[in-house]
Parts: C-alpha cells; sequence; structure tokens
C-alpha cells in the first residue's frame, strides 16, 4: 500500500493512491465531549479506542483528567490508559511508538483504530510522523534553565514570544518544560520550534489513511461546561486523588504533577488557598488550556472535518454518515 499521512477525507480522496487502512482521530479541546464520540464511534464501527492525551496515560490520574470509567472500559476496549505511573515521563516518541503499535494492533484483528485525546504534539506525531530536530548544546540549555528558573515564567515566555510567537502563545508561563524547550531550540539553530516541527518530519505510517475529526464548541459553551465538569470532579473524589498523588512525595517537575488541577488542589490542601480559591483558579486554568488548544488544532490540522458544536447526540448521525462514507473504501 501506498503511503498515506493525512486523509483528504470522503469527498476528496486521491485518483493515483491505494487506500490505506482506516485509522480516525478524534479530537478537540477538553470538555468538548471527545471521549463520548470516540466511544460511540468504537461502539458503532467495532473500535478500540486509544488514548492521545498526555495525562491519561497517569494510573493516579483518573478523576482530575477525566479519563474514561471502568464502565465505559467495559463497553469498549480502551489502550494506553492509565498504563504509566505517575512518577514516569511520556515522551512524544515514547507514546507514539506505543500508539502505532496498538494500530497495527487492532487492524490484525479487523478492529477500527479510535484516536482520540486533545494532545496535539501526540497527535501531529501520529499522523505526520516526527521532527528532526538538532541536539541542543548542554551549556544553551543550562543557560535557558537559568533563564527561567532565576526570572521567571513569564520572562522566559516574553523572550520565547519575541522570536517564536507561534509556539509562546499555545503555552503558559507554568509550564516550564515546554517554554525551555522552545527557547533552547531557537538559541541553538536560530530557526524556531515551529520550523522544526512543520519541516522535515520523518516516519510517516505506511498504508494508513487518517480521518480527524475536531470538535469546536463556541467558547462560551465549552467554558461552562469546564466550570461544571470541574466542580463534579470534585464531587467524585478529586480531592483525594490529590492527596494520594502528594503523599507519593514527587519530583513536581514530573508531567503528572502539572496536570491542570494538581497545583490548585494542592495548595487547597496546603491551607494556602480556600476552596473556593481553588476551584475557582482551577477552573480558569482549564479555560486557558482549552483556549490554547482550540487555536493549535484550528491552525495544526486543517484537513480535518471540524464539527462546531459539543458533542451529543443530535451530531451522531450526521458525523456517523460522514464515517460511513470515508471506511467505504477502506476495508480493515
Amino acid at each position: 500500500m501506498n503511503t498515506a499521512t493525512s486523509n483528504t477525507g470522503p469527498s476528496g480522496e486521491s485518483a493515483t493512491e491505494t487506500p490505506g487502512k482506516p485509522v480516525l482521530v478524534v479530537a478537540g479541546p477538553t470538555a468538548s465531549g471527545k471521549s463520548a464520540l470516540a466511544m460511540d464511534l468504537a461502539v458503532e464501527f467495532g473500535g478500540i479506542i486509544i488514548n492521545a492525551d498526555s495525562m491519561q496515560v497517569y494510573e493516579e490520574l483518573r478523576i482530575l483528567t477525566a479519563r474514561p470509567s471502568e464502565a465505559d472500559e467495559r463497553r469498549a476496549p480502551h489502550r494506553l490508559y492509565g498504563m504509566l505511573s505517575a512518577s514516569q515521563s511520556c515522551s512524544v516518541a515514547h507514546w507514539r511508538d506505543l500508539a502505532v503499535q496498538e494500530i497495527t494492533d487492532a487492524h490484525a484483528a479487523g478492529r477500527l483504530p479510535v484516536v482520540t485525546g486533545g494532545t496535539g504534539m501526540y497527535i501531529r506525531a501520529l499522523m505526520q510522523g516526527l521532527a528532526t530536530i538538532p541536539p541542543v548544546p548542554p551549556g544553551i540549555r543550562m543557560e535557558v534553565q537559568n533563564l527561567y528558573d532565576k526570572e521567571g515564567g513569564e520572562a522566559a515566555l516574553q523572550a520565547l514570544a519575541g522570536v517564536d510567537l507561534e509556539t509562546a502563545a499555545r503555552l503558559s508561563p507554568g509550564d516550564r518544560q515546554r517554554v525551555i524547550r522552545a527557547l533552547e531550540v531557537y538559541r541553538a539553530t536560530g530557526e524556531t520550534l515551529s520550523y522544526w516541527l512543520s519541516a522535515g518530519n520523518q516516519g510517516a505510517l505506511i498504508g494508513v489513511d487518517f480521518q480527524a475529526l475536531v470538535l469546536q464548541p463556541p467558547r462560551d459553551a465549552l467554558y461552562q461546561q469546564i466550570d461544571a465538569r470541574f466542580v463534579q470532579m470534585l464531587d467524585q473524589g478529586a480531592l483525594d486523588e490529590v492527596r494520594a498523588l502528594l503523599a507519593l512525595g514527587l519530583d513536581p517537575e514530573l508531567p503528572a504533577m502539572k496536570a491542570v488541577g494538581v497545583r490548585e488542589l494542592a495548595a487547597c490542601l496546603d491551607g494556602k488557598m480556600s476552596r473556593e480559591e481553588a476551584v475557582s483558579a482551577a477552573q480558569q486554568a482549564s479555560r486557558n488550556y482549552a483556549k490554547r488548544q482550540l487555536t493549535w488544532f484550528r491552525n495544526q490540522i486543517p484537513e480535518a472535518e471540524s464539527f462546531f458544536a459539543q458533542y451529543s447526540e443530535s451530531k451522531t448521525s450526521e458525523i456517523f454518515s460522514f464515517i460511513r462514507h470515508f471506511l467505504l473504501t477502506r476495508p480493515l
């Protein structure tokens, strides 16, 4: 089969390529309904759901990351959820290797892979391959780390914005790892991280056709859903979940310790914030994250089929029809 790193959609297929095996990608911001959509697609089309959320890989964070419930997992097979300890880090490359194997296994079993999540870097690495970025000399890395640690995240992000506004626009000052990475890449290579991520990608999958669906609800409705969901998480035991996470005594720089809500609820447990203040701060952090996700998906996966609404049963018929058309010429 021919390489198919991106898909033109059911109405715009290439006449010169043999269709590859189908892979659905269901993406969107937090609380947009993508997990529910992925579930409905998996049930309807005999699929296996593969996680593409960088926080849902951690075992200790089921509630705070809105990981599928045990009841959900009984309705359809789920892969790459809760597979790592919070004491570990999961790189994009490591996740991609695991996801590719899960896609291969799903196809071998005659099942439709349904990749879903809100981590744009994971999804782009899967659909387009990994960017080949030259190594950063240790001296430059140390220089950038010192800048961040001494002058703070705001100053480091401002420095990044001066040379790579595209990357800076989707990061927050507290995202130490990614701010440092983007700044060190520019200082080491003279090119922005955005440049390297858009050029020279390697390892695109062979014999696979992707169809991406992106949910992009109106912001007001999305933000209301985010706020309501965080309150629901508290009712489900999110505070106890963070208490148990903190009891592990992990390095605060580990990815799991930076999940949205962990810092705010930790401050509540430490008496540095009231419960109401922690909830408000976590809701704001979630809304900020969703805003960055909306911007990313709009700009980085233009070939996706977008649905400008929260997922609900009213959208099921339209989406199912679209997917049936896509699958007609792509046998498992």
